[in-house]
């Protein structure tokens, strides 16, 4: 199970830490990516981290604003979300996978349902 937390109404500039807390022991074995969909369109992909946290990977629309990290000691994965802007609003979710070459939602196994980010302009 994944559930997202963090996530609210923030003016543009402002910043967020949404968190993604997830239950089971096989956890810390995880991929685990960020999307975002925002209203009519598709979800996207944001950022990835590796197993043990070393490897990261980012959509271009969000490299050097946003952040992604771990604590497999607290089992959750976050994203910290920097110089926000009005077309980064939207439901951001995490997933698990196995493959961390996948960037597309359809190679992510399990989701959670999502927190609400809204930037104001």
């Amino acid at each position: 199970q994944l559930v997202e937390s963090g996530g609210g109404l923030v003016q543009a500039g402002g910043s967020l830490r949404l968190a993604c807390a997830v239950s089971g022991r096989t956890y810390s074995t995880y991929t685990m990516g960020w999307f975002r969909q925002a209203p009519g369109k598709e979800r996207e992909f944001v950022a990835v981290i590796n197993w043990n946290g070393e490897n990261t990977f980012y959509a271009g629309s969000v490299k050097g604003r946003f952040t992604i990290s771990r604590d497999n000691a607290k089992n959750t994965v976050y994203l910290q979300m920097n110089s926000l802007k009005p077309e980064d609003t939207a439901v951001y979710y995490c997933a698990t996978t196995s493959n961390w070459y996948a960037r597309d939602s359809r190679g992510y196994d399990y989701w959670g349902q999502g927190t609400q980010v809204t930037v104001s302009s």
